[in-house]
């Protein structure tokens, strides 16, 4: 769903279909190649594999998105793990704007899908109508530029 709304936000339009399979050249996401065999080999646990893929990112986005490449993943699979493992559902906003995404992409038919309860009709309405208020949020939501006042 951040990856649609990032995608929004840059105004890239990306084929988020390639998650599930496909050709990652064509998603709109650039390094896909890259950012793809980074994520299987750490998904995959191949030690073999992750400093190559590592070194083939980090020469595409440097050092500091190779970083936030290894922190995004870190990160979605430990609020992934965490999630499956106690059984908690989509909270009720993120379930009615992704409902088409979690279609598009089949991932309502994944077991851990099971915990959160179908999307009717009303909520889907509801979901098409919030959903182009979902990049201003993750904009507002996002990390705030040095100097701006934000910090606490």
């Amino acid at each position: 769903m951040l990856l649609r709304a990032g995608g929004e936000m840059t105004g890239n339009a990306v084929d988020l279909s390639v998650v599930t399979g496909g050709d990652v050249s064509d998603s709109g996401v650039e390094h896909a190649a890259e950012l793809v065999r980074f994520a299987e080999a750490i998904v995959g646990g191949d030690e073999a594999e992750i400093a190559p893929a590592r070194e083939a990112l980090r020469q595409v986005v440097g050092d500091a998105g190779t970083i936030d490449a290894a922190a995004v993943a870190g990160n979605f699979q430990r609020m992934v793990r965490i999630a499956d493992g106690t059984g908690i559902p989509l909270d009720v906003p993120v379930k009615l704007v992704s409902a088409d995404l979690r279609e598009q992409l089949g991932i309502d038919a994944y077991g851990s899908a099971s915990e959160t309860a179908p999307t009717s009709g009303l909520g889907r309405l509801a979901g098409r109508l919030l959903r182009p208020l979902v990049p201003f949020v993750a904009k507002r939501m996002g990390p705030k530029p040095p100097g701006d006042g934000s910090a606490v």
